[in-house]
Formats: C-alpha cells, sequence, structure tokens
C-alpha cells in the first residue's frame, strides 16, 4: 500500500486520507515493521476511505468550472437577488444590517462581520431559491445571536421553519457546487 510518510515527536501512528492519497504520521523512532503492523490492523478502514476520497476526487476533476464571466455574471445575479431577500426577511427577524458583499468562496454560503455587514457567496445563485433564503436568514439571525446556540436556531426556525431541510440540501449538493469554482 503506498503512502506518504510523515514523521514527528509524536507518540502514536496516525493515519490521515487527503485528496485521494494516504498520509501516515509516525513517531520518529517507528519502524518499517511497526507501519506495517498498523497499515494492516488498519487496512479496511484506509480502503473504505482511500476509496471514498478518490471517488470525491474523480467527480470533483468532473465538474465543469465556471469560466471568470461565468462568476462575474453570477456575481450580478446574486447582486440582484440577494439584497431584494435581505430586505425581506430583516424585518421578520428584527434586525438591520450594512452593507451586502458578493464573494466568490470556496468553503462558505455567507458570513456577517461585528459591523453588521453580510457578505454571501455568489454560487448560491446555482442552488434554489429556499437554499439562498436559509443562508439569508442564518446571516441575518447572527446580528441577533453571533453564536450557533439553542437560542440561534431557534429565531432561524421562526422565521424560516423550513431552514434544517435546505441546511441539508446544501450539505449534500454544496460540495459540487464549490467544486465548480475550480
Amino acid at each position: 500500500m503506498e503512502y506518504e510518510l510523515i514523521r514527528s515527536d509524536r507518540k502514536t501512528l496516525g493515519a490521515q486520507i487527503k485528496d485521494g492519497r494516504l498520509i501516515i504520521r509516525a513517531p520518529l523512532r517507528a519502524t518499517k515493521a511497526d507501519i506495517d503492523r498498523f497499515l494492516e490492523k488498519h487496512r479496511a478502514w484506509v480502503e473504505t476511505h482511500l476509496a471514498e476520497s478518490r471517488e470525491k476526487e474523480r467527480a470533483k476533476a468532473a465538474v465543469p468550472r465556471l469560466t471568470p464571466e461565468e462568476l462575474r455574471a453570477l456575481a450580478d445575479r446574486a447582486l440582484e437577488v440577494i439584497p431584494r431577500r435581505a430586505a425581506y426577511y430583516a424585518p421578520l427577524v428584527g434586525v438591520q444590517y450594512g452593507r451586502i458583499t458578493i464573494r466568490n468562496q470556496r468553503t462558505r454560503w455567507g458570513s456577517c462581520s461585528g459591523k453588521r455587514n453580510l457578505n454571501f457567496n455568489c454560487l448560491l445563485m446555482l442552488a434554489p431559491s429556499e437554499a439562498v433564503d436559509s443562508v439569508v436568514v442564518h446571516e441575518l439571525c447572527h446580528l441577533k445571536e453571533m453564536n450557533h446556540s439553542p437560542r440561534f436556531y431557534a429565531e432561524v426556525l421562526r422565521v424560516f421553519p423550513d431552514y434544517w431541510k435546505w441546511d441539508k440540501w446544501l450539505k449534500e449538493n454544496g460540495a459540487a457546487l464549490l467544486a465548480r469554482m475550480g
């Protein structure tokens, strides 16, 4: 089994799957025999997770990348759609917000700042409108509760009862959308 070996002052052996590769982290004194025994003991885990990771890498490579022009068009559309949705939901949440910025992010759908500014990912325009609304409401509710406490989620659900359905949709489909960023 092929792997990348990283030795350090650690006390135990560990395995990591990253980008379809197996990385073994080992103590400085671990022998090849120690590593081989570790790999044999954890073979099922390694093979399962390595296959999953490689499949994700193949799927990611197969996703058509957005051109700079397409990204600009999504950002322009987001600048039309998202401020309208925020203006609709803000009074329902009972908050006021500052500036809205549209970004091309690889990991986040939205965020808010202490200055009450809201940021949204232009790739939301590839998602159903309900998923967009779930992110807008989520960020607006952070202006009341800057955490993910039960009180925060109670507020989100008060304003957008289908939140969990669309949060789940983003968790299941979001990686494919984010992969289009390239």
